[in-house]
């Protein structure tokens, strides 16, 4: 799977590319290296993708506990997904690998990517990927109903705008 990936990254032209046999290993590089993203398998050995994926999160320097991580897995069903999001990845890469597939992730992380996150109980990206302006609550922060009222204000003011360049 490694050398698949790295076939890949390199047809994109991604050159630098630091490759390891296991997540120990790959954390004692990282400082050094300061990857732009890391790819990474949910099945390795000793260590798994989700306890790789947690020690960068809550790793001591701030630029590698912030760094994209992109998880392979041939395991999609929905209960290793939340615990993959939960665990801080990301962005999922499923198998079978296609070039695409890699490529739209890259392109997730570099156009679109998601505030960091750091609570008593998660480290990582935002969770919430999609926002629906039509939500009414209940509200986990104190800052979504401001955002909420922002949003139908907005909205609000742009339907008035319409009738009074109607009229």
């Amino acid at each position: 799977m490694r050398e698949l990936l790295k076939r890949l990254l390199l047809a994109m032209g991604i050159k630098r590319i630091a490759e390891y046999t296991e997540g120990a290993q790959a954390l004692s590089h990282l400082a050094e290296v300061k990857p732009d993203f890391i790819l990474t398998d949910l099945s390795m050995t000793p260590m798994d993708g989700l306890q790789f994926t947690r020690a960068i999160r809550h790793h001591a320097d701030e630029l590698v506990c912030v760094t994209p991580i992109i998880m392979v897995t041939g395991h999609t069903e929905r209960q290793r997904i939340h615990a993959a999001r939960d665990a801080g990845v990301t962005e999922i890469l499923a198998k079978p690998i296609t070039t695409a597939g890699l490529y739209h992730r890259i392109d997730e992380i570099v156009h679109r990517p998601r505030p960091f996150v750091r609570a008593p109980n998660y480290c990582g990206p935002c969770r919430r990927r999609h926002s629906n302006p039509n939500f009414t609550g209940p509200w986990r922060r104190k800052s979504d109903q401001a955002d909420s009222d922002t949003i139908a204000s907005e909205e609000i003011a742009a339907q008035e705008a319409k009738k009074t360049a109607r009229a």
